[in-house]
């Protein structure tokens, strides 16, 4: 474990090391929600399932979310950079949101029985064993970074670890009582979780869990501030 004086000592291979973790997980989390957002959303318009949707178009957000921290590393990093990045980022939970929560409650005016998904079941299954693993290591690398933006998209991958959750548990319940109404009910959680996440990454608050602090309107200063004050872990 490092100390302040030499993490400020080595700060630009320090934040060289940094940025290419964020990017490789990035790639990583795109390349895995590439292959659940085809999934889902096929298996979803099969089964008429507006969970298994809306987990499908989540995969698409969490996708959109990692391309933006791609773009934000591929450039010279700036405040502008990183704020126009937690705006693309908002911008995606919120779309998802408005879709998922207008057609959950479409579902449920109409009794809108949905069949059941094994494949459906499976995706969701298997992203609660992945999104995990990808969650923490981007919190780690965003926490190290000070990186409001990074920090934002660990967020987004933590929420489809819940949204994995809820949506196995209102697929089971469909295909084995019989309770259809369970999984417009998930897609409703879905949505409001979404809209949770949006607001707080509009508002930049995921830079309070940098491990210094500093103003969300100043993420993109906080390479400066870690040089001045030190980080208290990083490998």
């Amino acid at each position: 474990m490092n100390g302040p004086s030499d993490i400020a000592t080595k700060s630009p291979a320090t934040r060289s090391s940094l940025e290419r973790h964020a990017f490789r997980l990035a790639v990583a989390t795109a390349s895995w929600n590439s292959i659940e957002a085809v999934v889902a959303i096929a298996s979803g318009a099969v089964a008429g399932s507006i969970g298994l949707i809306g987990f499908g178009l989540d995969a698409c957000v969490e996708f959109l979310s990692a391309a933006v921290i791609i773009w934000q590393f591929t450039g010279r990093r700036s405040e502008e950079r990183e704020e126009r990045a937690l705006r693309l980022i908002a911008g995606s939970f919120f779309a998802l949101a408005a879709y998922v929560a207008v057609q959950s409650v479409a579902d449920l005016v109409t009794a809108d029985s949905p069949r059941s998904s094994p494949v459906g079941m499976a995706i969701a299954a298997l992203s609660l064993v992945v999104m995990p693993l990808l969650a923490r290591a981007k919190r780690s690398v965003g926490r190290a970074m000070a990186s409001a933006s990074v920090l934002a998209d660990s967020r987004q991958t933590s929420l489809c670890t819940y949204l994995s959750a809820i949506l196995l548990v209102g697929l089971m319940l469909n295909a084995w009582l019989g309770w259809w109404w369970a999984d417009p009910i998930s897609g409703l959680l879905i949505a409001a979780l979404a809209a949770k996440e949006g607001r707080e990454a509009w508002k930049g608050d995921h830079c309070s869990d940098c491990s210094i602090a500093v103003p969300a309107s100043r993420s993109a200063d906080c390479f400066a501030a870690v040089d001045q004050q030190g980080l208290t872990s990083h490998e």
